[in-house]
């Protein structure tokens, strides 16, 4: 029997155990930059949750709550990922279900997403946790970076 456990990454030690999990989503980040990266985002909002299972970090989520007149205060998932070694043994889903909780008792709407063309096994995946798709989201890409 697996122990699970989901607990919020707010040390920087647990920051770190979450790189190599977020890499695999993300794969342009760098882990010299990772740590002051996510302090900047965690003083704007962003809360980063791993979940771990014997001891090691196999999911992680990203979120952040928001509020506009098109949906009222929602939560919103800008990361959630799980390795690859250990897709398939319900993972994600207890950490998706855990934000679906969060959201709920912080008083939220909806919760958001947005997923990338190419991750079809995770649009599989939302589907099959009643998420529908809702909107097409446009991007642009510019030439400075905030």
């Amino acid at each position: 029997m697996q122990t699970i456990f989901i607990l919020p990454a707010e040390t920087d030690k647990d920051i770190v155990r979450c790189f190599p999990v977020l890499r695999e989503l993300r794969p342009h980040l760098q882990l010299e930059n990772f740590l002051p990266t996510i302090r900047r985002f965690q003083s704007d909002g962003y809360f980063l949750v791993l979940l771990e299972a014997d001891g090691k970090v196999t999911a992680v989520a990203g979120y952040r709550f928001s509020e506009h007149l098109a949906r009222g205060k929602f939560l919103y998932v800008d990361d959630l990922v799980t390795l690859a070694d250990s897709r398939r043994k319900g993972h994600g889903k207890k950490l998706f279900d855990w934000l679906v909780k969060l959201a709920g008792i912080s008083d939220c709407k909806e919760l958001h997403l947005d997923s990338g063309m190419q991750r079809t096994e995770a649009h599989l995946f939302y589907e099959k946790q009643k998420m529908v798709f809702a909107s097409r989201h446009y991007s642009l890409k510019l030439k400075s970076v905030c």
